[in-house]
């Protein structure tokens, strides 16, 4: 009974801070693609806050519930991605790398805001412990799939943010030869996540990344 208790309480913990961090980075593509030219995402109607257009069974309810199952280091999520016409795009070479980097950067957005939910649940404790305790802890589980969202998207591995973003930057030659590993890009991910090459890779700058944002909240 602990056992199912205590995963019933991290799920509460963790249900809003991922399917925010999701649904925000997934907005924030489609935006950013509607105001360089693609109207795509806003003619489906997916410029909304609300989660049920962008959950995606596995990514966003099944993957992250398993990672808590099985006690993973990390927790990870994804939603449904916005649908983006890149040849509709004003300028679709350097709009690409627009598009791409507006989803970590709103990530980015989301782990300050969690940040001043940690810091106030910090400043509750002594005087209003009900209230502060869920604070802190929605605040820290906020920081911490907000960082993994951005890091792990920042990998220049297409179709990840970070391998558009290169495939955009990149000189012509280069950047043909990159935007041919995207039909491979999940796949090469995947090998990288069980052979623990990932988490090797990543490491050093989430801890960073997580001990900045927790001293900014106000943790030791």
């Amino acid at each position: 009974m602990n056992d199912i208790e205590n995963i019933i309480r991290q799920i509460s913990i963790w249900a809003i801070p991922v399917l925010f961090a999701i649904t925000v980075h997934e907005v924030a593509h489609g935006w950013m693609a509607w105001k360089r030219g693609d109207p795509t995402a806003m003619l489906m109607g997916r410029l909304t806050l609300n989660p049920l257009k962008h959950i995606d069974p596995f990514g966003t309810i099944l993957l992250p519930a398993m990672l808590l199952l099985f006690h993973s280091p990390f927790l990870f999520g994804y939603a449904k991605p916005v649908p983006v016409n890149f040849a509709g795009l004003r300028d679709p070479k350097r709009d690409m790398v627009l598009v791409a980097i507006a989803g970590p950067a709103a990530n980015l957005i989301m782990a300050i805001f969690w940040t001043m939910v940690l810091w106030l649940g910090v400043q509750l404790a002594a005087t209003a412990p009900y209230f502060a305790e869920p604070m802190r802890l929605m605040g820290q589980a906020g920081i911490l799939i907000n960082g993994v969202l951005i890091l792990f998207n920042l990998i220049p591995i297409p179709p990840l943010d970070g391998g558009r973003v290169a495939v955009g930057l990149l000189p012509r030659d280069a950047s043909n030869a990159l935007s041919r590993v995207e039909p491979y890009g999940f796949i090469i991910l995947i090998v990288l996540l069980f052979t623990g090459i990932l988490w090797t890779v990543l490491g050093p700058a989430f801890t960073w990344f997580q001990g900045f944002f927790f001293r900014l909240g106000g943790l030791a």
